[in-house]
């Protein structure tokens, strides 16, 4: 099959995206946002009639009944938007890999639907927020203005779609200020990714609040069972796109990150579906999980052409969240707690066994007992999340000191470990020497001084931007020298290192790297023999970097990014609360009947 990943013909800017495509892009977000004004307006004062009717089609739809339009039609587009983002996301980073940097937001065909997704979040919050005419949306309401409140959670969805795309133009500064970053990790791509994941716990939010005030239409509990479900496995499937380094093979820190992050996503996203699903709720999520991400896997690999990523088992914390759960189900964050014990240890040694089977870049020994404890520290920390998370959308919040507390440990140990995960060197002295045969591309690799070598988390041959991917695990021969298992890619634009990973070191030795005519940066050749120093691996995967950048602005510009990212994250912890504090007593609809003397269920 042909494939849709090809070479860029020609230099690439190394500065960033072109000033023309940053204008056609902030053009377009700029008319969609009027469009959005004048229909939102047109509604409001009844000009308008096609988003009513739209939302009352939404209301029919057997997944989403039993809520009222302004949560219906707003949450369709939203999961729908999700789905087209992660497919662009993936096949963004798939091209990254591949093919190298693009000119701008617009040269890159994976970029288109990520915008279009982002943008379908910006819109599907913003119908949150103007869709509820004539009727109260619930005590966790906004008052906007005198005759108009809005949900709480539309607000945090069209907040989680707007910082998702402040991430693009953010991305284009970066680059400008320290060039081309081809990294996933990049600190403006973690905003793109980061809004997206998390929008997933304003659209739970927003199924809570709508159902809240359930406009009386009949709902069945496999269609409350299946949404629900439905949303923690898309949470799963979110939470789980920052480990796409570590998918793919080319992972740029430690790999105890990796645990870490495993444990995170599947303590928040399985706790949280085992406590609102119900029983089998942590293996539906799992399920939904496996078919998104396998579906998106097949697409970006044999379809698109790009390289396959694996995906992370979760059956066996799954299971494990299951069996907690059967003694611990009233006591949600002992669950959480608990869950996470059980994933930092059962769930860590059987992702184990599967990066063995499925991964480019199986965890190994050098990993313990580092990996084990930052997969503990993910997996409560995550459990602990997902429970507050549940305690809210059932307004059941512990008293404010406790859960403020909680939300703030939980937090700041998922900071420290990602710290703890940062935290590398780069010991002088270690050099690779390289024996080529040139017939075969093939070599013979003695790695100086030998301990560095002895057991290492990785030690591979990587090449990148030929067009696929190269990733060959060295085979050892005798202590400190290995051999490899397949042809080098030595030619074109292929970029060819030793990547050498042994505790906290990072090092790589180039093997082959083509000339950089946008930086002005000489090749390195092969040569039959050849030693060299091992470098910090930064410097080689990110040769893009600009020169002469001021030590001070990169942690400058970093903690801009940190603070905007933290002040998303306390603006989601703050409308669980709101919600959760407003649901803790009889629903809406329930006090208004009450009032008229009428006996009503508790939904």
């Amino acid at each position: 099959m042909t494939s849709f990943i090809q070479q860029p013909s020609g230099p690439v800017p190394a500065d960033g995206a072109d000033l023309v495509q940053i204008l056609i892009a902030a053009g377009s977000a700029g008319l969609l946002a009027a469009l959005l004004i004048a229909l939102g307006y047109g509604h409001r004062t009844g000009k308008i009639t096609v988003l009513a009717r739209l939302a009352e089609r939404s209301e029919h739809s057997w997944l989403l009944r039993g809520l009222p339009g302004w949560a219906a039609l707003p949450l369709r587009l939203a999961l729908t938007s999700l789905l087209v983002t992660l497919l662009g996301l993936y096949w963004d980073i798939a091209l990254r890999i591949t093919q190298g940097r693009g000119s701008g937001p617009l040269s890159n065909i994976a970029h288109y639907p990520i915008l279009f997704g982002i943008f379908g979040l910006c819109v599907a919050g913003t119908l949150a927020m103007v869709l509820p005419v004539g009727e109260h949306p619930g005590r966790a309401a906004l008052r906007i203005t005198k005759c108009w409140e809005a949900p709480t959670s539309g607000l945090l969805l069209g907040l989680a779609g707007f910082f998702s795309l402040l991430g693009f133009p953010l991305d284009a500064v970066w680059q400008r200020l320290f060039g081309q970053d081809v990294t996933l990790w990049g600190p403006a791509r973690l905003m793109v990714i980061g809004g997206v994941s998390l929008s997933l716990v304003a659209m739970a939010l927003l199924e809570r609040e709508g159902r809240f005030v359930r406009t009386g239409r009949a709902e069945t509990m496999r269609a409350l069972y299946v949404r629900r479900g439905l949303l923690c496995g898309a949470l799963l499937v979110g939470l789980s796109v920052f480990q796409a380094e570590w998918d793919f093979g080319v992972p740029q820190f430690r790999m105890v990150f990796q645990p870490l992050l495993i444990a995170v996503s599947a303590g928040c996203a399985l706790v949280a579906a085992r406590l609102w699903v119900g029983p089998g709720g942590a293996m539906l999520a799992v399920a939904l999980f496996v078919l998104t991400r396998g579906g998106i896997t097949l697409l970006v690999g044999p379809v698109l052409g790009g390289p396959t990523a694996a995906i992370p088992m979760y059956v066996i914390e799954a299971l494990c969240v299951e069996l907690a759960a059967t003694a611990l189900t009233r006591r949600p964050l002992a669950l959480g707690v608990f869950s996470g014990l059980l994933i930092g240890t059962i769930g860590y040694t059987s992702e184990y066994l599967w990066t063995a089977a499925a991964y480019r870049l199986p965890w190994s020994p050098d990993m313990l007992p580092e990996g084990v404890l930052m997969s503990l520290t993910g997996g409560v920390c995550g459990g602990l999340l997902g429970a507050l998370l549940v305690r809210a959308l059932r307004g059941e919040l512990p008293p404010a000191r406790t859960r403020n507390a909680l939300f703030g440990l939980a937090v700041t140990g998922i900071a420290v470990a990602v710290v703890n995960g940062l935290v590398g060197t780069s010991p002088d002295g270690v050099r690779a020497s390289v024996a080529v045969d040139e017939l075969t591309d093939q070599a013979v690799v003695r790695i100086e001084p030998t301990p560095i070598a002895q057991h290492p988390t990785w030690l591979t041959i990587t090449g990148w931007h030929g067009g696929s991917l190269h990733v060959d695990r060295l085979t050892e021969i005798e202590p400190g020298v290995y051999r490899t298992n397949q042809p080098m890619p030595v030619h074109g634009p292929w970029k060819t290192i030793i990547r050498l990973h042994s505790g906290r070191a990072i090092l790589a030795t180039p093997v082959y790297l083509p000339a950089d005519e946008a930086r002005n940066t000489p090749g390195v050749a092969t040569p039959s023999q050849f030693t060299r120093d091992a470098l910090p691996e930064y410097q080689l995967l990110r040769r893009e970097a600009a020169p002469s950048v001021p030590d001070w602005l990169w942690p400058a510009a970093s903690a801009v990014v940190v603070l905007l990212s933290l002040a998303y994250v306390l603006a989601l912890g703050w409308g669980g609360q709101r919600i959760g504090r407003a649901i803790s007593g009889p629903p809406c609809a329930e006090r208004t009947r009450a009032a008229s003397g009428l006996a009503t269920e508790s939904p």
